[in-house]
């Protein structure tokens, strides 16, 4: 053979080599074709765009009550050492009176928010 047809035969590729080129196009122009569907899916995209934020504020929400629940916490401990023993005992003793009698406090609280009503009338006349 001369140079002359060895090169045109390498120039030539083989019919595998087309079949390879043209499959590898293809599966390029599928991928394409989807990312400009995508694209064009404006419904879609929001949606997404609607999950991943509320995704986010979930997350920072979460995280907000965590820090709060820290803060509140540490205000507490610091609150309970500041606190004398005996007015943390006396509160400890109220605080379970009310508990066991819920009727009488609500009672009292109604009795008292009444009257205050009362004075509040007779300031304005």
């Amino acid at each position: 053979m001369s140079d002359a047809s060895r090169s045109h035969e390498e120039e030539q590729p083989s019919a595998e080599k087309l079949r390879a080129q043209v499959e590898h196009t293809r599966e390029e122009l599928g991928r394409t074709v989807e990312a400009l569907a995508r694209k064009a899916d404006v419904k879609a995209r929001a949606q997404q765009t609607a999950a991943e934020m509320k995704h986010q504020v979930g997350e920072k929400a979460a995280h907000a009550k965590e820090q709060l629940t820290e803060s509140a916490a540490a205000v507490g401990a610091k609150l309970r050492d500041a606190t004398p023993q005996p007015v943390q005992e006396k509160s400890y003793v109220v605080a379970e009176a009310a508990r066991g009698n819920r009727a009488a406090l609500l009672a009292g609280a109604a009795a008292v928010l009444v009257l205050l009503m009362l004075v509040r009338r007779r300031r304005r006349r």
